[in-house]
This record gives C-alpha cells, sequence and structure tokens, in this order.
C-alpha cells in the first residue's frame, strides 16, 4: 500500500469526513457496502443567457474497494439514490472520482 492508498484509507475511516454507501453495478446488481467521501458543491451552469444554480455530488471511493466503477451504476447513501454519469480515476492510482446525479 502506497502513502496515497493509506491516506484514502485514513480519510474514509474517519467518522467526519467518510460515509457508509450501497454500490449496485449497473444500478440493480448485488448490493456492495463501501465508505467513501461525498461532496456535494452546487455547480453555476449558464443556459441560454440565464444563470442557474445545479447541485452536483462527486464521491472519491477508493479503487482497492471497488476496481472498476461504469457509467449508469448507483450509490445509495442514507436516503439519497446517486446514479454515475462518470467516473475515472485519480493521478495516483488511488481513488475514483465520481460524477453523479440524484
Amino acid at each position: 500500500m502506497n502513502a496515497f492508498a493509506e491516506a484514502m484509507a485514513a480519510l474514509v475511516a474517519d467518522p467526519n469526513l467518510g460515509s457508509e454507501a450501497v454500490y449496485r453495478q449497473g444500478g440493480d446488481g448485488a448490493p456492495i457496502a463501501v465508505r467513501l467521501l461525498r461532496s456535494s458543491p452546487d455547480r453555476v451552469a449558464d443556459a441560454f443567457g440565464t444563470e442557474f444554480l445545479s447541485a452536483t455530488d462527486i464521491l472519491s471511493v477508493a479503487i482497492a474497494t471497488l476496481p472498476d466503477i461504469a457509467s449508469g451504476d448507483s450509490f445509495a447513501i442514507g436516503p439519497d439514490l446517486l446514479t454515475v454519469t462518470h467516473a475515472e480515476r485519480d493521478a495516483s492510482g488511488t481513488a475514483w472520482r465520481v460524477l453523479c446525479q440524484r
């Protein structure tokens, strides 16, 4: 395990930062319990000259926990069901950066 993987493990284990989630491949696969980091920044977008505020959900998931994540997969975090729209590996190959829609 490298330093980045150790740091990721420590962050998701922290009860103030990490969240419990249930992952399902394809949205309806077998449930897998995981811990992850969740960020929900609001994003300002522009459409036809009108700005609007859009809620986004970005998850950080250890690659060691889930070696493959694809569009259409889902995460249930508490009452929220998030569907994966895009997943990419970080530069160190330690974690997924997962963009989701509610």
